[in-house]
């Protein structure tokens, strides 16, 4: 029967080899990674087992998560999409008024273009870089709405938890042999187990934004004034019009949907009187998101523009500031409080506001900023809760498989500076598990999505037992300028 090679390292949380051990590496055969000798993911031959049966799930109906199932399906190996929203790209359509990065040569995966235009398909004209909801109406679904992939794509089904068939986290023996199992749950509500070879999990991070606490928490008292907070990439200019105008308006995050929603809401106050805006960021100084030398033009541009709205007093910077608790201003909108970023605070800060007294004996005041309406554009985290039963190998900085998370570390590198990587760098301890996409990324910005079609292209072929193709670098990246920031950006 042939299988996946448990990749466990030494050193896992796997158990060791003794009495009371299940492990798989008790058996003499499992001796060279017993020794440490395994040192990457090896191929997946096709083999006529039980887990060459079985799909590969693919988790997510995104453009990586499509691209995945189109290089699947061009391998000839099945899959099941599933998708949690109701159609295809969803989250993409959620931010659809905001222009992407790239322009649409690096928008489109080569499988899915053969695809498509073998099906009478247009390729939209490559130097313009389109809105979010062009991307969907132009290219996600045509894409989902071809026989091949439809008939393997579900929506409206939330992935719950994946584990192995019998065991959980701790069990080694026969792991690797054991096929993935995926809790389901239904648009009805009903839950299920189903099933798969492998699993590869492109569903993104959209949905699991980052808190507006500087902490990583919620900020405390937030509940009074949750009405009053806005998530990332509202549309200001469009449906969301309403909801800032002749406000005051604090966006919080210096990232590049910090950048967007800035500059939209600086274009607002020209037309709609009363409004003003604020940038509060935890920096001492904005930090450009990006630089002149940027390739992809329009990245580039956001920073310079940001900066100009800054210095002409039409953006008010609010520095150094550290959220700690949220709480009802007095003119009924929302007080934020917090601390300067040089660590010197006020006492302890309650559900009711701030205390007194400072840390480390010296005497500071907490700082206050009251506003109408907060947008929280702080980026976003991997979800992992549905993962808590697989072995993963995961940076404990970033929350990026620890191979790729040196390579996309916002401090040390820029979108186009990041090496052209695949399966071994998004390999886990659990053979036959990948994250891809912007989720692969964990807490690092700046994702391209053409990083995740060569991402995809690599796994895929892994798992169909290629690993010459799984092994050479496909892609080269745009140059572009720094991208040194810790709030989120694609595309």
């Amino acid at each position: 029967m042939t299988s996946f090679i448990d990749l466990t390292p030494v050193g896992s949380d796997a158990p060791a080899c003794g009495p009371g051990s299940d492990s798989a590496c008790c058996d003499p055969a499992e001796a060279p990674l017993a020794a440490g000798l395994v040192t990457g993911p090896v191929a997946q031959p096709v083999g006529t087992g039980r887990l060459s049966t079985l799909p590969v799930a693919v988790i997510g109906a995104g453009p990586i998560g499509l691209a995945a199932a189109a290089h699947l399906h061009a391998r000839g190996i099945d899959f099941v999409v599933l998708e949690k929203r109701d159609t295809p790209g969803a989250a993409v359509a959620d931010w659809g008024h905001t222009r992407l990065f790239s322009p649409w040569e690096h928008l489109v995966d080569p499988v899915t273009k053969d695809l498509l235009e073998a099906a009478g398909w247009t390729h939209p004209k490559e130097s313009r870089a389109p809105y979010g909801k062009e991307l969907v109406e132009q290219y996600v679904t045509p894409l989902a709405e071809l026989p091949v992939l439809a008939a393997h794509i579900r929506t409206g089904v939330e992935v719950l938890a994946v584990t192995r068939e019998g065991m959980d986290r701790s069990r080694s023996r026969g792991r690797a042999e054991a096929p993935f199992v995926v809790r389901l749950r239904g648009a009805s509500g009903e839950v299920r187990d189903e099933t798969f070879r492998a699993v590869i999990d492109a569903s993104g991070t959209w949905a699991n934004p980052n808190p507006l606490g500087s902490n990583g928490l919620e900020p405390l008292g937030l509940d009074a004034v949750r009405d009053r907070i806005v998530p990332a990439l509202p549309d200001v200019l469009g449906s969301d019009r309403a909801r800032f105008a002749g406000k005051h308006v604090t966006v919080v995050g210096a990232g590049h949907s910090a950048a967007n929603t800035l500059i939209a809401l600086a274009g607002l106050a020209r037309s709609e009187e009363g409004t003003r805006v604020s940038w509060l960021i935890r920096s001492p100084k904005a930090v450009r998101v990006t630089t002149a030398e940027d390739e992809l033009e329009g990245r580039g541009a956001l920073g310079s523009r940001v900066d100009e709205l800054v210095v002409s007093g039409r953006i008010d910077l609010v520095p150094s500031f550290e959220i700690v608790a949220a709480e009802e201003s007095p003119s009924g909108g929302v007080r934020l409080v917090g601390r300067d970023a040089s660590g010197v605070s006020g006492g302890a800060v309650g559900e009711g506001g701030s205390g007194g007294g400072a840390a480390g004996g010296g005497a500071a005041e907490s700082r206050v900023h009251d506003t109408d309406v907060v947008v929280v554009s702080t980026g976003f985290r991997p979800d992992l809760d549905m993962l808590r039963e697989l072995r993963l190998d995961l940076d404990e900085v970033v929350e990026a498989p620890r191979a790729l998370a040196d390579m996309i570390d916002p401090n040390e590198h820029s979108c186009g500076t990041v090496s052209p990587h695949g399966f071994k760098e998004l390999a886990h301890p659990e053979p036959g598990f990948f994250i891809v996409g912007m989720k692969s990324y964990g807490r690092a910005p700046t994702f391209l999505l053409k990083t995740g079609y060569e991402q995809v292209r690599s796994v895929v072929a892994w798992l169909a037992g290629d690993v010459e193709s799984a092994s050479r670098v496909e892609l080269v990246l745009p140059e572009t300028g720094v991208c040194s920031t810790v709030e989120g950006g694609c595309c």
